[in-house]
């Protein structure tokens, strides 16, 4: 049973059929999926969601599918865990890392927007797929479409990390290095997907796809004790992510799965070599300027954020705020995260917790209060960046006295 009354733009508010569309005719404006609430919170209840699989489809009421899910039957429910020993590195009360390096198949957090859009594009009856990335969602757009026996098509950054192409091409399919950065990527895909009618991910289905970031946020509030946290720390690379946590939440408040008064502020985080969302919201700007990418955090360098804007609104109207950090504290967050809970996260979760660390350090952020942190890849995909800056393996003879020698002290 489909819960989806169709389009709306999120600038004018026109309404869309439930097709293969991404902009207003009108305005230009996005188009987000439409649902009808009334009839969900007759449907949904927590006891209803607890005795379902534990993947992201417990929350299938609030997905954009009218029939049974295809992909992702494996993905989702990622851990939520009390971290301990980073609240004594960084001195707060009661700290907790939302752990999407762990998830099926392809250890990101794309791995949520990418089930949704591979079950939407068969109901749609396309037979191919495709989508712009700067790494993590080709992997999963490779791996999901190929267990879905879809074609697929995947555009990157020709200068990605060694590890992303790798986790793509294994899975066999069509990838193309474009010459250029992230932005100029996304472009040459819009010019495709108007020529060759194949399900882009994040472009034609995009209004689907995005819903699966929901699923993030659903997942804290849940593993919480069905409340939220006073303040999440979300990186951003096109702005998607942070305004669907958020969007999961208000829609549990919505829906009475939880409580109105827990209110969360939202926080941005970006590297300082790409921070256009960050800008605007330090700035107080309601226009994000594009830039040029340069940071080792590749997967969140996109110097003009399709979803910039509303990121920033997002921020702004939860009364969070936003901040960057440099190459070199990205490195040491991703140390530190290592060192303290044994989790070794892509760049991009460096860049959440070192702006975690900043946030707490300047007082924007209250150390007597729930914190959870984002952490949205796995750091095998990026060992480019930690490479000669960790220890070294102690050589030895096979024999206990070079061990003692060595070794012991």
């Amino acid at each position: 049973m489909s819960y989806i009354k169709g389009l709306k733009c999120r600038e004018c508010g026109r309404l869309f059929p439930k097709e293969p569309l991404y902009v207003c005719e009108y305005c230009f404006g996005p188009l987000e999926v439409d649902y009808d609430y009334d009839r969900i919170k007759k449907r949904l209840t927590r006891s209803t969601i607890e005795a379902r699989p534990k993947n992201l489809w417990r929350y299938k009421e609030l997905m954009p599918i009218d029939g049974q899910p295809i992909s992702g039957l494996e993905s989702g429910f990622t851990p939520l865990f009390r971290s301990k020993n980073l609240e004594e590195a960084l001195g707060v009360k009661e700290l907790y890392i939302k752990d999407d390096s762990v998830n099926h198949p392809t250890l990101s957090f794309k791995d949520r927007v990418v089930a949704v859009a591979i079950s939407k594009a068969k109901e749609f009856n396309f037979n191919t797929v495709a989508c712009a990335s700067t790494g993590n969602l080709a992997n999963s757009v490779a791996a999901q479409a190929a267990k879905a026996n879809l074609k697929r098509y995947i555009f990157i950054p020709a200068d990605l990390e060694l590890g992303k192409v790798v986790g793509t091409l294994i899975y066999n399919p069509t990838l193309v290095a474009v010459e250029g950065n992230y932005d100029q990527v996304n472009r040459l895909c819009s010019e495709i997907a108007t020529k060759y009618k194949w399900a882009f991910v994040n472009i034609n289905i995009r209004p689907y796809y995005a819903e699966g970031s929901k699923t993030y946020g659903h997942e804290i509030a849940e593993q919480l004790g069905w409340k939220a946290p006073r303040h999440i720390i979300v990186p951003c690379a096109g702005g998607s992510l942070i305004s669907k946590i958020h969007k999961g939440l208000k829609e549990f408040e919505k829906l009475g799965l939880i409580e109105a008064k827990d209110t969360t502020s939202i926080y941005a985080a970006q590297a300082s070599g790409c921070c256009p969302i960050i800008t605007a919201i330090k700035e107080d700007s309601g226009i994000i300027k594009p830039v040029k990418p340069d940071t080792i955090a590749k997967s969140l360098a996109i110097g003009n954020p399709a979803d910039g804007i509303y990121a920033a609104e997002t921020v702004k109207n939860s009364g969070g705020w936003a901040e960057d950090v440099t190459d070199d504290e990205i490195v040491e967050a991703i140390k530190l995260l290592a060192s303290a809970e044994g989790v070794f996260t892509e760049t991009a979760g460096g860049v959440t917790l070192g702006v975690t660390r900043k946030l707490i350090e300047n007082g924007k952020i209250p150390r007597d209060e729930s914190i959870v942190v984002c952490i949205t890849g796995n750091g095998l995909k990026t060992q480019e960046a930690v490479s000669g800056k960790i220890g070294r393996p102690i050589k030895i003879k096979p024999n206990i006295a070079s061990f003692e020698e060595n070794v012991k002290k």
